[in-house]
């Protein structure tokens, strides 16, 4: 039986090292393929160049941004996902404030302040126990920086202007796992609890004392959902 393909889909300003841990740890059950999706600066652009470096058939878990384009993945090649895991991410589109915040940071940008994930952020994004652990907060920090200012505004256009996925839930009959921070504050609970419904058979998993960037914070059981839902 031939090894499957994961694709691990990579959030705003993150690029390959936030999934360092799951490339560990899951390289003996898949072939692993991370893409930059910072150089493109739309949700179908970013889809395509994922689906340009995968097999016909292969898995896929979207990280926050990367959910977006996980859904996306759906819309434009159904047929060649065998499994969805959507981490730390929503389905449905911005609220209007949401919006504007995000041309804020994109007019902020162009003049010249892009200065990556300043400290002040950390707490919307990862757990207060966590928030002096330099194995989560580095990465988010120096990841930042790789990605730079370019990248932070074509990452932002192409989320202001993604489609709502809320509809296409009901039409994913492929195995689901939903996996979310419960102190996630970027992407709530909530918001995990409602994909998990509309898609048939989904597992919905909560991470305890985890904020939203699970893949640093709680490597060890997201790899452990993961492994299990890779090879169930």
């Amino acid at each position: 039986m031939p090894r499957p393909t994961l694709v691990l889909l990579p959030g705003l300003l993150n690029t390959a090292r936030l999934f360092e841990r799951q490339i560990a740890d899951l390289g003996d059950v898949a072939d692993i393929v991370v893409p930059e999706l910072h150089l493109y600066d739309s949700i179908p652009a970013m889809a395509q160049a994922a689906l340009a470096l995968t097999p016909q058939r292969f898995a896929v878990a979207g990280f926050s941004m990367g959910g977006y384009v996980a859904f996306e993945i759906l819309r434009q090649a159904r047929e060649r996902v065998e499994r969805l895991a959507l981490i730390d991410t929503q389905a449905s589109p911005d609220s209007p404030d949401a919006t504007a915040r995000r041309r804020g940071f994109i007019d902020q940008t162009r003049i010249g302040r892009f200065r990556g994930v300043q400290p002040s952020l950390l707490p919307m994004i990862v757990h207060p126990a966590r928030l002096k652990d330099m194995d989560v907060v580095q990465p988010i920090l120096d990841m930042a920086q790789e990605v730079g200012a370019e990248g932070f505004v074509r990452e932002q256009t192409a989320i202001m202007a993604r489609p709502d996925s809320r509809p296409l839930l009901a039409q994913i009959d492929i195995p689901t796992v939903v996996v979310v921070g419960r102190q996630d504050q970027m992407t709530p609970l909530s918001r995990s609890q409602e994909m998990a419904a509309d898609i048939a058979n989904a597992r919905l998993v909560v991470l305890e004392q985890c904020g939203h960037m699970s893949p640093l914070e709680k490597p060890d059981e997201l790899n452990q959902v993961l492994r299990r839902w890779l090879t169930s």
